[in-house]
């Protein structure tokens, strides 16, 4: 088979799979849920608050093609949800990496990186194919390695975002609680706190904090929203914070001072993960040391009385 019947074979293909795309996803050609023909006759009910909703949820980044090819990534992205059925777990990694977006999202997301880096491997091979150096077997290696590794990457990358926030967060949460804490001191309310915070300051925290008074101007309770804030972000140091707030807020305990203790936690936690990063890295300077420069100070030391004896001899 030559190249020409290769990369004419390529384009009928392609060119097929856009009419079937263009035939099959039509609004006439999609078949209509049984949801979808009693939605108009009856209001849809909300479990929460319309204003935790995300105004921007129905829009795409790619514009009408993200709206075009929306439904077919949807149709995969559920297929592909069947074969990893953990939805909860990776509710609680969005969450934890602030992304506020559905599984189903996240898989289109996954699914769009996987065929990016398909492409992009399919474009190094097709410049292969041109300069004559094109192997069957290696090329769809190459493209199986591309797509799953695509895949993957998004799932690595969730991770990334989640370990960056997280830190972010432990960084932010000593000033954030003396900042709730003076406030408190001042005469103001817990959630008055919590709103003066959400209003000034900037940051993930921030962030978590005025999602919390949302839950709470929704009709939960601030335990029950503070709760919900701790298991979202998962950090050792909030799940002490909102207990040490629970408890002071039932015993009636003076909440200032809770606030300073848990942030001088953090700020001691922090010292001594500092101190123990700063023993690890002592004992990997010693490998240079040892291996690099102390072997060529023993040469230096000895090479002169060895030339010495040399000469005398």
């Amino acid at each position: 088979m030559s190249s020409t019947m290769i990369l004419s074979l390529a384009l009928g293909m392609t060119m097929g799979c856009g009419l079937w795309l263009v035939l099959v996803r039509i609004p006439a050609m999609r078949p209509v849920t049984f949801s979808q023909r009693v939605a108009p006759h009856l209001r849809a009910g909300r479990g929460g608050s319309r204003m935790l909703a995300d105004p921007l949820a129905g829009q795409t980044p790619f514009g009408p093609l993200g709206r075009i090819v929306g439904p077919l990534l949807a149709d995969v992205a559920r297929m592909s949800q069947r074969l990893n059925p953990s939805n909860e777990a990776m509710i609680r990694r969005l969450d934890r990496a602030g992304l506020r977006i559905s599984v189903l999202d996240f898989r289109a997301q996954q699914l769009l990186w996987s065929a990016g880096l398909t492409l992009a491997g399919a474009a190094v091979l097709g410049a292969n194919l041109v300069a004559g150096r094109f192997n069957p077997m290696f090329a769809f290696l190459v493209l199986v390695f591309c797509s799953v590794g695509g895949y993957l990457m998004r799932d690595w990358y969730l991770g990334e975002q989640t370990s960056r926030r997280s830190k972010r967060i432990l960084n932010q949460f000593p000033t954030i609680a003396e900042l709730m804490a003076l406030a408190v001191s001042a005469g103001e309310s817990t959630v008055g706190a919590i709103e003066r915070v959400a209003r000034t300051s900037k940051g993930a925290l921030s962030e978590e904090f005025g999602l919390t008074l949302a839950y709470v101007r929704s009709g939960s309770t601030l335990a029950e929203a503070l709760t919900e804030m701790a298991d979202r972000i998962q950090l050792t140091a909030m799940t002490r914070f909102v207990d040490a707030i629970t408890v002071a807020t039932d015993r009636g305990t003076p909440i200032a001072a809770v606030m300073r203790a848990q942030a001088q936690d953090v700020r001691d936690a922090a010292k001594r993960e500092l101190m123990e990063t700063a023993g690890k890295k002592e004992i990997g300077m010693m490998v240079p040391i040892v291996f690099g420069i102390l072997p060529l100070t023993i040469v230096f030391a000895v090479f002169p009385g060895l030339a010495l004896i040399d000469m005398n001899y």
